[in-house]
């Protein structure tokens, strides 16, 4: 008995002794494993510091966003520009293995939030068109969120426009260029000519896109590179000096100019996330893209409503031989002594009459962009036809309709009224038209495509479009 006691005893002792070892070894353990802990967060919080510490230190632009997980660029971007090499898989790797980004454009990356898009060169249908995509591409490319790209349409007699276009918008350009039948070659010249001797930023900002009718493909077309390798002769005179209207294929086929089959082909095949929708004659204010993109980058009150959002430009024309206004203090000065006019207004000045416009005039000029007014597409404004910065999201236009036919821009101020749109017209942006006022012409053969133009709006658009966007009070065509 007092064996077995006497066992007990010490398998007791010894187990107790067991125990204490254990539970020493694990608490010294986990100290260690508390140090390895405490030290990454230490170093974390240090790190903080002394970002919080640069950026007080530096120019009050906030510290960097987060890393994000990065998007793919496209493979022609990754061949041909470093911002779109291929980047790592993770955001540990791109700390590690890349330079931090510049805070000011980490922040805008962050905010605009977009996918890039190919630039590649490839031909498809667009209903009864074909459509030869990125022809001639730009030599320049672009992330989506790093700049806004002016998309327009022309035939090759308006390419004279470029220079002055360029040098005020300083960026990207998508321009859909209508060759049926035998323009095409003509258009290849004056391509090749505004490439060469225009101005350098045609050849590093204009994409080309050209588009023809299946019953007017023209009998041969050359690969870019053949183009391209062909330099013009810059002593001649231009492809499109001295053409006239008539001259064209175009007329002498009496085909309609399918303008809103060129704004959808420029506007589709744009690689930024924001786009200038416009007309090839219409000049920007200077700064506009940088500016744009600070108050983007900003993000005042305004930016912040879940409503959809446009941002329309006051459009303006000047006399004859006037000299583009450099900001909205000479464009002003212009109206005030009268070398400049409201855009239309001799033609149609309910189109592009643009609420609060007097306010607007008599507001003083600022420094960058502001959201200056909200409007809406109703009212006195329900026929308002506004160029406006937008996204890929905005509703296209209605490729039924001509330019001879007018209201091509209606359908599609329809869809952005039921939708809801906000206007929020910016403080100090606008647009001119290239030197000339418009007045009002007779022309029987227009006003008779316009009459039957507004017929299929009334009796086939319209109804199609209550179908697919619904009504809301206030909204007409």
């Amino acid at each position: 008995m007092l064996t077995r006691r006497s066992w007990v005893l010490r398998l007791s002792i010894f187990l107790n002794v067991a125990v204490l070892l254990y539970v020493a070894t694990h608490i010294a353990s986990r100290g260690d494993l508390l140090d390895e802990l405490q030290a990454p967060a230490a170093r974390s919080f240090l790190s903080v510091e002394a970002g919080e510490s640069a950026g007080e230190a530096g120019d009050g632009s906030p510290p960097s966003a987060p890393m994000t997980p990065p998007r793919p660029a496209s493979t022609k971007e990754a061949s041909t520009t470093p911002e779109a090499s291929p980047r790592p898989s993770s955001p540990a790797e791109s700390r590690s293995e890349e330079p931090t980004p510049n805070p000011v454009t980490r922040a805008l990356e962050d905010v605009v939030r977009c996918i890039d898009r190919s630039a590649e060169p490839r031909t498809a249908q667009r209903s009864d068109f074909w459509v030869l995509y990125n022809y001639v591409p730009a030599a320049r490319t672009f992330r989506c969120w790093e700049s806004i790209t002016y998309t327009t349409h022309a035939d090759y007699t308006f390419l004279d426009n470029l220079k002055p276009l360029l040098e005020r918008w300083q960026g990207p350009v998508s321009l859909a260029v209508h060759a049926p039948g035998t323009d095409f070659q003509p258009t290849v010249d004056a391509i090749r000519y505004a490439r060469d001797c225009l101005s350098p930023l045609v050849a590093e900002l204009v994409t080309f896109h050209v588009f023809f009718g299946t019953r007017h493909v023209p009998r041969q077309i050359p690969r870019a590179p053949q183009l391209l390798a062909i330099r013009a002769n810059c002593t001649l005179p231009a492809p499109w000096a001295n053409v006239t209207s008539g001259a064209l294929y175009k007329t002498k086929s009496k085909i309609l100019y399918p303008v809103n089959i060129g704004r959808n082909v420029a506007r589709e095949a744009a690689t930024t996330h924001y786009i200038l929708p416009s007309d090839i004659e219409l000049y920007p204010s200077p700064n506009l893209i940088r500016d744009f993109l600070t108050m983007v980058r900003r993000q005042d009150p305004p930016l912040m409503h879940t409503n959809p959002k446009v941002f329309p430009l006051p459009i303006f024309e000047l006399q004859d031989g006037s000299e583009l206004p450099a900001n909205k203090t000479q464009l002003v000065a212009m109206l005030k002594n009268g070398s400049a006019i409201p855009f239309h207004k001799k033609l149609c000045p309910g189109c592009h009459n643009v609420p609060r416009s007097k306010e607007w005039l008599a507001a003083e000029e600022s420094e960058g962009l502001h959201v200056f007014h909200i409007g809406k597409r109703t009212g006195y404004f329900v026929h308002w036809e506004p160029i406006f910065i937008g996204t890929h999201s905005d509703p296209l236009y209605d490729e039924r309709l001509s330019w001879e036919g007018k209201s091509d821009k209606m359908t599609q101020g329809y869809a952005l009224c039921v939708l809801d749109y906000e206007f929020q017209i910016l403080d100090n942006a606008f647009l001119v038209h290239k030197p000339g006022i418009k007045t009002l012409k007779k022309d029987p053969q227009r006003a008779m495509l316009a009459g039957k133009t507004n017929a299929l709006i009334r009796k086939v658009i319209f109804p199609e479009l209550k179908v697919l966007y619904g009504t809301r009070k206030g909204c007409a065509v």
